[in-house]
Parts: C-alpha cells; structure tokens; sequence
C-alpha cells in the first residue's frame, strides 16, 4: 500500500470571502506525476487550481475566525450574499423554518447549494437548500463560486455556486463545546467529531461526526428598538409617533351593520357599517396597549412577539473511504440532520365574530354606546340603534398565548459512488438519494371555531373587557379552547445517478488540453399533506389546506475543453444540454400531467492569461436555463395567511371590487397560485477581472459581472398589487367571509413571468500580510459594490422597478456596498481576530408602508399627518467581533469572543415587509446585541 510521496504547494488566489488570503495546499503525488484536483466550476481535475473563474475558498480555520456558530451565520458574514432567508423571517415571515444562501440578491433559487459536489434535498419543490442541514462541525472547506455555472452544474447555478465539502481522511479526534451570552436569552454548541484509518497507509479510513446547537428565544420587549409598534420618532423638525397595530385589538371592537337612509330618512335598501371601541367610549380613551383609529383601536400587538426564534440542531455525518487498488477508491457518505423552531406570534386575531343581536355582551357592552343621531361619511343622519341589523367584533385573543408553531425538520443525505483512474482518465461515478421532511405543528394559540364562539356568544369572558379585568378562571377558559396538534407535513426527495471523466486529450505547444464530460440523471419530488384536523378546519374561521404530490424528471450532458491557446493563455469552453420533465401530480384524478417539459443547451467560454507571476487576467461569458418550480406551475390556489401589514382601501380599485374593502385600514387574506404557463427562464452572465500579486505578501483583485435574465418568475409583493391596483386589479379577488358570511377583498399572489432584469456588479479584494518582531498580522478588506439591479414592472415593457439603495418595490433593500474587514494578528500560542461588517445606508419605504402617523403631543397624540411624505434615510450599519484564542501543544484550543463589540442597535425602518417585526427589518441587522462567548476545542 505504500506510495512514493512528494509534496507540491500550489499557490491559490482566493477571491472575496473570509478566507481572504492566499495560502498553500499539499498535494500528495505520484513519483512521476501530480496528482490532479477538481475544484468547484469544473469537472476536470488539473494540476493548476489557478483559473478563469472567481472562486472564493473558505477553510474550516478561517470560519472558527469569524466566531460564527452555524452555516447560516457563516453565509451572512459574506460580502457576496444579499436576499438570503433570515432566521428572523419564520417570525410571521415566509422563512417557515429555513434560511437560504443567496449570491448577487437574485433570490436563493438562483444559488446551486451543493455538499461535496452533489445536491441536496430541497427545502421547497425546486432547488433552494436549507442550509440548517449542513454540520458546521464537520466542514473542511467552502468553495463559492461567484459566476454563472449552468453550462455545467444545470439549472439553478445561474448566480453561482455554493459547494461545502465536509473532513475526509481524518485519524483524531476532536470535541469541541462553547456558549454564547447575549443579554437575555444565550446558546449553545457542542461537536464530536473522530476519525480512524489511513487511506495511504491502511487502505481505508472511517470518518463520523455529530454536532448539538440550541438557541433560547428572543423577545420583542427584551429590546428597546424592537417592543412596541408606536413608535416616537424626529422628522423635519416634528416630533411624531408611528403606529403600526390591528383592529383585531384587546379589548375588542365593535362593528354594527345598519340599515342606510338618505337624507329624507328613507332607507335605501343598502347597509353599512358603524366600527367603534366600547372600551374607549366607556374610558375617554383607548386601553394603554392600544391606539386610536377612528372610533375604533389598534392594538400593539408588536409588544407580544418573540423577534428571534428558538431552535435546536442536531447533524450526524459519516464518511467511508476504501481503496480498492492504486488506481480506484470507494466511497460512502451518510448524513443526517434534524432541525426544530419554534416561533411564537402575535396572538391569534380573530377577524369578525358574529355575536346575537339579544346577547349580553351585546347589550351590556355595545347598545348603550351606539348613536341615535350619528352623520355618516356622506354627511347623512343615521340612527344606527333603531336600524341596527347585525353585530360583530374583532378580538386578539391574548389570553390564549401567542400563536407556537414548532417546524420540524429532518434531512437525510447518502451518496455511495466509485472514483479512480484509467490509464490517463479520471472517473467518478454516483448515487445520491436525499430527503426532508418538514412537520408543521401547532403548540398552542389558535382557537377551536366551535368551543371559541360558544365561549365567545356566551358572555363567560367579556371580549370587550380589558386584560386584566379577566379573571384568572376566564383567561383559563380562553387557553382551553386552543388547538394543539400537527396542522401540515412537506416531504420532498430526489434520486440522482451522475457520472464524469476527465482527462488530457491531446498536447499543444503550450500544454496538454484537457476534457471533461459527464451526465446526470434526477427525480425529484414535492409532497404536501394535511392533519385531520386541518382538514375539518377546526381552527377558527380557517379553511382547509390543499394537497398535492408534485414529481418530475430531468435529465442533462455536459462536455468541457481547457485548451492552452499559447504559454500563459488559456481557454475553457463547456456546453450543456438540459431536459426538465413535465410536472405531475398524482393527487389529481389520472395522475394528471400540468405541462409540457422543456429544455435547453447553454454554454459558457472563460478565458485567463498570465503575463507575468503578479498578473492574472480572466474573462468569462455564458449563458443559463432554469424551469420554473414545480408549486410555482402546479400549485392550486392555496390560502396563505393575511398581508403583513394593514392597508387602505386602494383609490384606484375599480368600484366592482373596492365595494367588498374594510371600512378600516387593516389586514387582508392572501393566496398563492402556481401558473402553468410559465416560461423557463434564461439569463446571460459576464465576468471579467484581474488578480494582482506583489512581492511584498500584498495582492489585490476585482471582478465585474453582470447577469441578465428573461423570463424571470416572481410573485408579486403585496406592496406591488396594493400600491397598483389600476395595474393589478385582476389580482384582486373576492371570498367569504367565514365568520359573518359577508363578501370581503383578498389578493392572489399568482407566478408569473415578469420579463427582463439586470444586475451588475464588481467584487473586490485586497490582501496584506506584515510580519513584525512581535507576531504576524493578515488583514483583508473585501466588498461587492452593486452598480445596478432593476426588473421590468410586471405588465409593462419600459418601466422598470429597483431596489439598489432602497427599499423597492419588492419591500427589500439591495445594498450598494457590503464590506467586510478582517485582521488577524498571531504572536506565539495567541491569537488575535478583529472583524468588521459594514453595510451602506439606503432610503427608507415611506412610513405610509405600514404605519400611521399622528403629531406627538404631551399626554396624547395630535392629528394624523400624511406619512406619504415621510421617507427616512436609514444610516449605514456595521458590527465590530473581535475573538482571542490560545493554543497549547496544538491539542487545546481556548477562545474568548466578543460579537457586535460596540452593541450597535439595528437603525430604524418604516419597511415591514420581513416578518412581524416593527422599527428594524431582521433580515439586515443583529438584534442580540453585544455577545460574550467562550468555546473549548480539544483534539486527540
């Protein structure tokens, strides 16, 4: 078993990322010959590691630097990523337990997630991976490649690639534990990972690892800029309070539908309604958790969130290697994940509760206050007691809890595969079968339609009372009628069999030219199921959910040539061809086809030349092809909760459908909608750029690129369809009210293909080592600066919506610059790390987004103003972590850290788009604050 080994460094340049230095890498190779090595970008393995495309190379030394404790964090951390999913957006978001890598703010679908170079399960019914799935603990590297990979990897890789590749070929041990202390919550991480069996030596080698991580809760009164949703703030020289709350309030409010009269006392044969708060009127005022809005009161229901999730994380992972003889190598790797958030909402609104004319909740709380002579919106007299028809209400039903959903999340991952050499070809030959399944299940805080509207029409608790004039009897009353249970599951899987060779073709005057090919074959599948309890729409006013069991197949070939033009020129070209099948549903009767498959060939050329050894010169152009998601074609109209925040009435909705809006300003229902007409997407990526490498342990790159897509499919916002009715008014649809059997407005977030969008940019990085008498420092700045990010307002075909520097159409921000600042300075066994992450500012959603807008006044609030007008400049944002670690005999690792060093609070927004959360957007800031931390890593 016995090979004659030599060891050959190969200098890297390392683009952009925390690695951020150049380093060396052994290679074992044979007496005669190097060995090869593919690399992330390509399917040919080579000598040189140095090439046309910008890879960034992250190693598991330099995340333990960055102080991060997941893979989610690590993800945020980097310059390069913008429109990930946050851990704050399952907070009353749409992250529903996942978080996303996401390169360019083109969206995590457009980002191929990879674990060592296959894919994984998907979270969802196209290709975005959860990344709560992948063992930190168990990393070796991270090879992100910041350029357009369809001509090679297929669908999905339009943005780039993200490819974590776990420990191979490990004899030690090493147990790891470590504690984070925010201010009133704190986590935990504990990791084993071992190995046994020297692949040279042995033949063999068995790798195991297995990681715990928990983090407690976080809630919105554990912090000033996050605990209530009335919110005081300076504008133009005006003090102002912001509010942004709900008519679903405690105490209740009241809404009475009365018969209309003209001027002359007739009736007219037409109702309205009359919305007030008896608790104000029986006060003067609104309950302390609440704001007026009109006769009515809005609730702060801000002040009961949890803005940060908690959750718990368990990975196991292992790995075999054998080797067959000198030339072939069997390999097996299995990996498991289990994933558990738990977050916790604003307790459950109610909407409107229909309450008996004759009951006496009614009569004790809402007749005494209804007027007899009361001019309506069109300066006519009613008199709504004598013409009073119905009543209803809206509560927050606080004394049930907050709305506790647990998502439950458990990955598998298995690859088995043969890989090796014949006679100058290396070959690799897989299988992979990965599955997730995800169980929605509710803990408590939604209430039974049948136990809660008995209790409610009753009168046993006072739904107009104030909180804390229920007894603790009632309040108990209220808790009993909550449901607790599993409410939905998701499974998707896929299968996949892959195979590739590469290897040098024919030599030119310059070199050997090199080809790789290869194939792959997948199914995938995306199943959704319902409990029985969501079927027999238990929870109040709540319709049934809908099933489906999407699948389809796809199938690809891809050929790539590295030709030596000329000493120190080089060129690649790669083509592919991708066929994606037809989407099928089994649920539907005859195991029903949606579409019509699709397919495609893309290619991509790539050029590098070096005109010296400071110089290297690269370019790359190509194209790429991704289909739709399988929900986005097949999925039927679903209900898919209420819009984030409250809104008017649209002035533009036509009269046909403006007839069935509110009469106050709140929430509407909302439901997604697939599309079997959409069209595959196409894009087209170039990048060009240069490294530069001085003599002096200093080198600097930068890399333009820019990618224009067709066809891209979105959902449009509820900003979008509410803020351009005139334009999207066919998205606005009618449906029953399920409490008072009324019509009421709801919108259809239908997929669509919006058209064309373009996004540009340049990635940079500078990179210097010192060495002085006392130690050795590495510092490295590294930033992506955004020149231009834009996509065609749907229904249109010259203008055209963006969100660079503001918050844009789609309610999110892509930000012009993201730098980031890491310094490294060692002297004997210390250790010393100082980061920085710095984001620019950008121009603010109008505060008319989800707020309005009184004068601030002593005692009280003023008169509304027009918060249209207000748009705040959100200042720039930047977090300081500096991390000291002592290492003793290279076996025990001591480290001291402190995260957001200055506690930088996270600045204000109006943009409330994210989630539940209200005054910062938990997508773009730390709400934990300053973080101690102490971590112990002992190896064996």
């Amino acid at each position: 078993m016995h090979r004659n080994i030599l060891t050959q460094s190969v200098r890297l340049a390392i683009f952009g990322g925390a690695a951020s230095i150049a380093l060396s890498i052994p290679m074992t190779v044979a007496a005669e010959e190097v060995e090869r090595i593919e690399v992330t970008g390509s399917s040919i393995k080579r000598t040189d590691m140095e090439g046309a495309l910008p890879l960034d190379i992250i190693t598991a030394a330099d995340i333990k630097k960055t102080g991060v404790t997941s893979v989610p964090d690590l993800i945020a951390t980097l310059p390069s990523m913008q429109g990930f999913i946050a851990e704050g957006e399952s907070v009353g978001g749409g992250g529903g337990g996942i978080q996303t890598a996401s390169l360019r703010d083109l969206g995590s679908q457009y980002t191929l997630v990879l674990l060592n170079g296959r894919r994984m399960a998907s979270a969802d019914s196209g290709g975005t991976v959860d990344l709560n799935s992948i063992p930190l603990s168990a990393i070796s590297r991270v090879e992100i490649l910041k350029d357009g990979a369809s001509a090679l990897y297929g669908s999905d890789a339009i943005a780039g690639v993200v490819n974590f590749i776990l420990k191979s070929d490990l004899q030690e041990t090493t147990v790891s534990a470590r504690y984070d202390k925010p201010k009133d919550t704190s986590s935990s991480n504990f990791s084993l990972t071992t190995g046994f069996g020297d692949l040279g030596a042995d033949g063999f080698n068995i790798l195991a690892a297995i990681s715990h991580d928990q983090k407690d809760r976080l809630s919105s009164t554990d912090r000033d800029f996050a605990k209530t949703g009335f919110i005081e703030f300076e504008h133009a020289g005006q003090n102002l309070v912001a509010v942004s709350g709900s008519s679903n309030a405690i105490p209740g409010n009241a809404y009475v539908t009365y018969n209309q009269r003209d001027e002359n006392g007739a009736l007219t044969g037409k109702t309205k309604t009359y919305s007030f708060n008896p608790y104000k009127e029986q006060n003067g005022q609104c309950h302390t958790t609440s704001a007026p809005s009109g006769n009515a009161c809005q609730f702060d229901y801000t002040s009961t969130l949890e803005i940060q999730p908690e959750n718990k994380r368990t990975n196991a992972f292992v790995q075999g290697l054998l080797e067959i003889n000198d030339a072939t190598e069997a390999y097996a790797t299995a990996s498991w994940a289990k994933f558990e958030m738990i977050t916790r909402i604003a307790p459950y609104p109610t909407g409107l509760i229909p309450l008996p004319n004759d009951a006496d909740v009614v009569k004790d709380n809402v007749l005494p206050y209804l007027p007899t002579a009361w001019k309506d919106s069109d300066g006519v007299e009613q008199n709504i007691l004598a013409d009073m028809t119905k009543v209803a209400a809206r509560w927050r039903v606080l004394p049930g809890g907050n709305r506790t959903t647990e998502y439950d999340t458990t990955t598998t991952h298995f690859v088995t595969g043969l890989r090796g050499d014949i006679a100058q070809w290396s070959y690799d030959v897989a299988l992979t079968k990965a599955d997730a399944k995800r169980d929605e299940n509710r803990l408590t805080g939604y209430p039974l339609e049948k136990e809660f509207m008995d209790l409610a029409k009753s009168g046993a608790v006072n739904i107009f009372a104030s909180p804390e004039d229920l007894s603790t009897e009632q309040k108990q009353m209220v808790k009993d009628t909550m449901f607790s249970g599993n409410w939905e599951t998701t499974k998707t899987s896929m299968f996949a069999v892959e195979a590739k060779a590469s290897g040098e073709v024919f030599e030119m005057p310059a070199g050997g030219a090199y080809l790789g090919f290869g194939m792959d074959y997948r199914k995938a599948s995306y199943e959704r199921t319902i409990s029985a309890a969501n079927a027999a729409e238990v929870v109040l006013f709540e319709s049934a959910g809908d099933e489906f069991d999407l699948s389809r197949d796809t199938y690809g070939a891809f050929a790539e040539l590295v030709v030596p033009v000329i000493e120190d020129l080089e060129v690649t070209a790669a083509l592919r061809y991708d066929n994606i099948g037809e989407v099928t549903d089994s649920r539907r009767t005859g195991n029903q086809t949606v579409n019509s498959s699709d397919s495609d060939v893309t290619y991509k050329l790539s050029t590098s030349y070096r005109p010296n050894e400071q110089w290297l010169l690269r370019a790359s152009y190509g194209t790429g092809f991704k289909a739709p998601t399988m929900r986005q074609i097949a999925e039927p109209r679903i209900e898919y909760g209420v819009t984030s925040v409250a809104y008017d009435c649209p002035a533009n909705l036509s009269a046909d459908k403006s007839q069935y809006c509110y009469s106050d300003k709140l929430q509407y229902d909302v439901y997604r909608q697939g599309n079997e007409d959409l069209k595959s997407e196409t894009s087209e990526q170039f990048t060009a750029g240069f490294v530069w490498a001085g003599d002096n342990d200093i080198s600097f790159s930068a890399d333009y690129w820019q990618i224009d897509m067709e066809n891209q499919v979105r959902r449009l916002t509820q900003n979008q369809i509410f803020n351009n009715a005139d334009l999207y008014g066919h998205l606005f649809v009618t449906r029953e009210d399920p409490g008072t059997g009324d019509t009421v407005l709801a919108i259809v977030q239908k997929a669509d293909n919006v058209g064309k969008s373009k996004a540009a940019g340049i990635d940079w990085q500078l990179n210097m080592t010192n060495e002085f008498d006392v130690g050795t420092l590495k510092t490295s700045l590294v930033g992506t600066y955004m020149i231009e990010n834009k996509s065609l307002k749907v229904g249109t075909d010259n203008v055209w919506d963006s969100s660079l520097g503001r918050v844009g159409p789609n309610e999110a921000v892509t930000f012009r610059n993201i730098i980031a600042f890491y310094n490294s300075f060692t002297h004997g066994g210390f250790t010393h790390n100082l980061n920085v992450n710095w984001k620019s500012g950008y121009h603010d959603a109008p505060a008319s987004s989800s707020f309005t807008v009184y004068e601030a006044k002593d005692g009280g609030w003023g008169d509304k103003v027009d918060a249209s007008l207000i748009q705040k400049y959100v200042k720039p944002y930047y977090t300081i972590d500096y991390r000291l670690n002592y290492s003793w005999q290279e076996s025990l690792d001591v480290a001291l850290g402190v995260k957001n060093l200055l506690d930088e609070q996270p600045p204000l927004t109006f943009n409330g788009a994210a989630g539940h959360q209200v005054g910062y957007d938990p997508r773009y800031a730390d709400p934990y604050g300053r973080t101690f931390y102490l971590q112990v890593d002992y190896t064996f």
